[in-house]
């Protein structure tokens, strides 16, 4: 049958009148059944509360926040001496504290036997080596400010080889059976693909994705994933999608806001443990609706809803670039509409507004708006929906035996009425006290009557007046309830009275003094910010907490580049902790930092900032150095070599320490107290016969890594064979997708015969199958390998030969992958257009700070620069200049630059190529102005000389020299020199031109670098005609000066 359940909205007389409505089940009467009956009472509520809570849209999420046990505890069985890991996941608002009990005693965790965890909800218990008296019951015990809960699993301890003995948990029930026969598979998780920090912006969407293999991959035994933002465990919603499966583990925010940034934790949990992965996401503010306005407020929650009022409080958003915030708008909209509404007239000065007015029954979205001196900024993502609904409506249902297979689920109000006036509630007090109002919550009195009850507020303001009921119109049906248009920083009294249809009690005991809270201001600036490197794009930021809190939210966090006033926003959410990485940051850029404190009311001061770092990654111990090998043998010492370690540690690994092992006396001494500068080094001082192994430190400016897995036996016996030994330093540069360049170093044992050669043997990373390179042998220490596959790994060794025969492997290299990186670019080569100088340039597309360019020629360090080499860099630019260049030159020149990926490249300058660039050098170097007419000569009246010539184009800074039978002339009234820049003419004006002028007349014209010179030859007859012509010329004008003096003296 079908239930039905309705509800009355008021308390008026004519509701106590009208009939009551009730929800009728059948029930079985047999003898059982009577037994059982008050399950089955308090199952027919729990039914009614189930279709009550969709009707009145509550979310319990928002309002129940005591532990939960999501992953509980598991039982295990184990033997002495192995390690046994409890774990759960637990969630709950504040975060809850969990702490472990052994048979109900707390577990001592000082005792170092016992290893906590607990991070991002997950707890562990973890005991590395089980001792039969670890036989017992342990308990978690998780706990807030709302409650708490417990999970229990026992751990039995059996020992090794021995029959299974009785314990005191064999009486255990079902539900904690050890059932020793039932062996977990241990499910292995390994991430192949995670997600990295992530930046977005209001309004983005963004995907978390996990990819993974799962070993072994059962159907039946999939991980569960969890995802965790700030140890918050995140479920299914309108912004949240998830998705698990075929070994991906997706996590999708479908339209951002600054509410979903934080620390995003992914872990997949199964039976054995579980797999773990983490990383930031950022949002940063969309645009505004009005330039400069503030940002959206975000973490919108809602408190104590009641029937005709709920709490909205929100967190303040970060001001670095805007104007300070006035106050804030709170809108609501109720659900099924698009209507939006205003709740205040004017601003909310503080982060937490009172919403009164709703009606009963109905469910409310609620978002805030930030208002500053340039407008209103976006609302805030709206909260998730409420219910103006009394919280103890479900309290008051009631199940009535009606007799025979009926019974009755009602409310108490809705029974018919009798009695008397009940009594006077108890135990009154505040539960939350604010500015301008004080939630108050008591106990209900004894209370048997079929009459509904409700309640009275009265108050009364110390030392001004008289008690005052509260609410007059409004009845109040629950035990807790908001007192709302107080003074501010005012003492008040508050008593309940209850009341029925009957009559009303005495009055409550009056509450303890209750005080409403006064503005004190924003929190006091933090203390001092210390930044420290923590990767090469990332800084940790710590910082001392205010002085002055004042109810301190958190904090906001800007960065600014040194020497800029460019400060930006590094969280968009408060953070509560006084630690934060700050990511996105430009490797090698400084910068300085700050931090301001948050509470209701706002932003403190900037703290001081901090003291300028540069962005790079933090110094750390090198890992261990790998692969020692045996280079050579004499029968007394060793000489090893050794890999150095993979991860330096942020510093070069400078020294080096040796310890050695003699096999039969199982004691380690050490090899060398002063430390070692290179991976070469002799091991003297050892038993002829002996065998012994080796391992290695590594030391940076940090300090000593650990030490390398020790190495293989090596006895002590003097090699002789004829054969090379091995070479070693196998190193690869000009990886492509194709090819790539091996490099190595001649062994340092040759055999009975110099070193003639060398073959290259190549294998696929985890095949045993080797194949030859090259089937000649090579006579230098580098060889180019062609014909790779694309994206395969490879790894080779090299052998050296000599007239004996071919020698043992070197030891093989790392795995490779021939797959060009991306941004590679070559050598360029070329002749510098202004000095002529001949030049290789290079780009390199990746520079850390420590970053270098090695230059070599046919693969060996260029270090001898008397001849005329030079090396240019800068940034990420070099270039590699010959001032000389000459047929020496000829060859492979390579470059390579340190701390990167392996970016490298190489060139090859043939004879053909060199002579070509030899020649426009000279050109370059040894330009020559064009002439349009060479140097001439022209009499002037007089008999004066003029020499002169045209170029093509001259500056206004030519310099020029004129010469008469080698000797240089000077610019002076005999001989005045002059040239016009416009024409490209140069001349010489001789004044007297005689017979003692005859020979060769030069000039030499020099513009910036370009020269021109150009000469004319009077001799014999050439010179005659000249003289005779000039001589002409003089007389003539002597002739006509003399004519004309005459005349006028006439």
């Amino acid at each position: 049958m079908a239930a039905v359940f309705t509800r009355h909205k008021h308390f008026s007389q004519e509701y106590l009148n009208t009939e009551s409505k009730c929800t009728v089940r059948e029930y079985s009467s047999s003898a059982a059944e009577e037994v059982k009956y008050q399950y089955q009472t308090q199952k027919r509520i729990k039914g009614v509360v189930e279709r009550k809570m969709p009707e009145k849209y509550i979310r319990e999420e928002s309002m129940i926040r005591g532990p939960k046990f999501v992953v509980r505890l598991r039982s295990h069985t184990v033997f002495e001496n192995s390690a046994i890991k409890l774990f759960c996941s637990v969630e709950g608002y504040p975060t809850p504290h969990v702490k472990w009990f052994k048979d109900d005693v707390i577990l001592d965790i000082s005792s170092g036997k016992y290893f906590v965890e607990s991070s991002a909800g997950f707890h562990a218990l973890t005991i590395l080596k089980c001792a039969t008296d670890d036989t017992a019951m342990y308990t978690a015990v998780a706990s807030n400010l709302h409650g708490q809960a417990s999970s229990q699993a026992s751990i039995i301890v059996k020992r090794a080889k021995e029959e299974e003995k009785f314990t005191p948990y064999t009486w255990m029930p079902y539900q904690f059976a050890i059932l020793p026969e039932i062996k977990y598979t241990k499910i292995n998780i390994t991430f192949t693909e995670t997600f990295d920090v992530t930046f977005g912006k209001e309004g983005d969407k963004a995907t978390l994705t996990c990819k993974m293999t799962i070993n072994p991959n059962l159907a039946n035994l999939q991980p569960e994933a969890l995802w965790y933002r700030d140890e918050h465990l995140l479920k299914e919603s309108k912004w949240v999608k998830m998705e698990s499966g075929e070994g991906v583990a997706k996590l999708s925010l479908t339209q951002l806001a600054k509410d979903d940034e934080g620390l995003y934790t992914l872990r997949m949990v199964t039976k054995g443990g579980d797999a773990v992965h983490r990383a930031y996401v950022y949002v940063d503010d969309g645009p505004p609706p009005v330039p400069q306005a503030p940002g959206a407020p975000m973490d919108i929650k809602i408190h104590d809803a009641n029937r005709d009022y709920v709490i909205v409080s929100w967190k303040p958003p970060n001001t670095t670039t805007e104007g300070p915030i006035i106050g804030y708008f709170v809108d609501r909209c109720e659900v099924g509409t698009e209507n939006w509404v205003q709740c205040n007239d004017s601003p909310a000065k503080i982060c937490k507004y009172p919403v009164q007015g709703l009606f009963e029954g109905h469910s409310y979205y609620f978002r805030v708006r930030a208002v500053n001196s340039r407008g209103i900024g976006k609302p805030s993502r709206m909260s998730e929906p409420i219910a103006a609904l009394d919280p103890t409506e479900f309290e008051r249902l009631h199940a009535t035996k009606l007799g025979g297979r009926l019974d009755v689920v009602t409310y108490y109000d809705d029974l018919e009425a009798e009695g008397k006036a009940p009594g006077p509630p108890s135990k009154v007090c505040a539960s939350e006290t604010d500015r301008t109002y004080v939630v108050l919550s008591w106990v209900p009195p004894v209370y048997h009557s079929k009459a509904p009850m409700w309640y009275y507020i009265e108050k009364l303001q110390v030392g001004a007046g008289s008690w005052q009921r509260v609410n007059t119109k409004v009845p109040i049906r629950s035990p807790r309830y908001a007192v709302f248009d107080l003074l501010e920083g005012k003492d008040y009294l508050f008593r309940v009275v209850s009341a029925n249809m009957y009559g009303i009690s005495d009055p409550s005991e009056p509450t303890n003094t209750i005080t409403t809270l006064q503005l004190k201001g924003v929190p006091s600036a933090p203390g001092q910010v210390v930044a420290t490197r923590e990767t090469d794009t990332s800084v940790l930021i710590q910082w001392a907490p205010p002085k002055d809190p004042n109810n301190l939210i958190g904090y906001y966090i800007d960065s600014c580049v040194k020497g800029s006033k460019d400060w930006t926003s590094a969280n968009h959410k408060p953070h509560k902790q006084t630690r934060f990485v700050v990511h996105g940051l430009t490797t090698g850029e400084t910068y300085v930092f700050r931090v301001q404190a948050i509470n209701e009311l706002g932003l403190s001061e900037e703290s001081q900032e901090s003291a300028p770092l540069s962005v790079r990654a933090a110094l750390k111990l090198p890992s261990s150095p790998y692969d020692i090998s045996l280079l050579y043998c004499d029968g007394e010492s060793m000489v090893l070599n050794w890999k150095q370690p993979i991860h330096s540690g942020g510093a070069e690994v400078t020294d080096y320490y040796i310890d050695k092992c003699n096999v039969a006396k199982k004691t380690w001494k050490e090899v060398n107290i002063p430390p070692i500068k290179e991976r070469l080094h002799k091991v003297g001082g050892l038993t002829a016969g002996s065998v012994y192994q080796f391992r290695v430190c590594g030391a940076n400016l940090v300090g000593l890594g650990d030490a390398s897995t020790p190495s293989s036996p090596f006895k002590c016996e003097a090699w002789t064979m004829p054969e090379p030994g091995p070479a070693y330093d196998l190193t690869f540069t000009e990886v492509r997708d194709d090819s790539l360049v091996v490099e190595w170093k001649a062994p340092v044992y040759n055999g009975a015969g110099a070193i003639t050669g060398y073959f290259i043997e190549k294998s696929k990373k985890g095949s045993d199958t080797w194949s030859k390179v090259n089937e000649s042998s090579v006579n230098h220490c580098y060889l180019k390998v062609k014909g790779l596959e694309t994206g395969a790994s490879y790894v080779f060794r090299v052998r050296a030969e000599n007239a004996k025969g071919i020698g043992m492997a070197s030891t093989p290299s790392d795995p490779v992958c021939v797959k060009v990186l991306p941004g590679t670019q070559e050598i360029k080569c070329g002749v510098n257009e202004e000095s002529g100088d001949i030049y290789l340039s290079f780009e390199s597309c990746q520079m850390m700070e420590r970053s270098q360019f090695v230059w070599k020629k046919s693969y060996q360090e260029i270090t001898d620069f008397s001849k005329g080499i030079v090396v240019k860099t800068s940034g990420s630019h070099s270039t590699l200049l010959f001032k000389n260049p000459d047929k020496e030159d000829l060859g492979t020149f390579s470059v390579s630059v340190t701390h990167t990926d392996g970016v490298s490249a190489s060139y090859n300058i043939s004879a053909g190529e060199l002579e070509k660039m030899l020649a426009l050098s000279y050109d370059i170097r040894n330009p020559i102005i064009p002439l349009k007419t060479e140097l001439g000569y022209k009499i002037l009246e007089r008999g004066r000389m003029r020499f002169w010539l045209q170029a093509e184009g001259i500056s206004s800074s030519v310099t020029y020299k004129f010469f008469a039978n080698n000797k240089e002339l000077v610019n002076c009234e005999q001989t005045k020199m002059s040239h016009d820049a416009a024409t490209g003419i140069i001349e010489m004006v001789m004044d007297h031109f005689t017979e003692d002028s005859e020979g060769t007349f030069t000039v030499q014209i020099q513009d910036g670098r370009a020269k021109a010179q150009s000469s004319l030859v009077l001799i014999g007859d050439a010179f005659k005609a000249a003289l005779a012509e000039a001589d002409y010329q003089r007389r003539e004008y002597i002739r006509v000066k003399e004519g004309t003096a005459l005349i006028m003296l006439m």
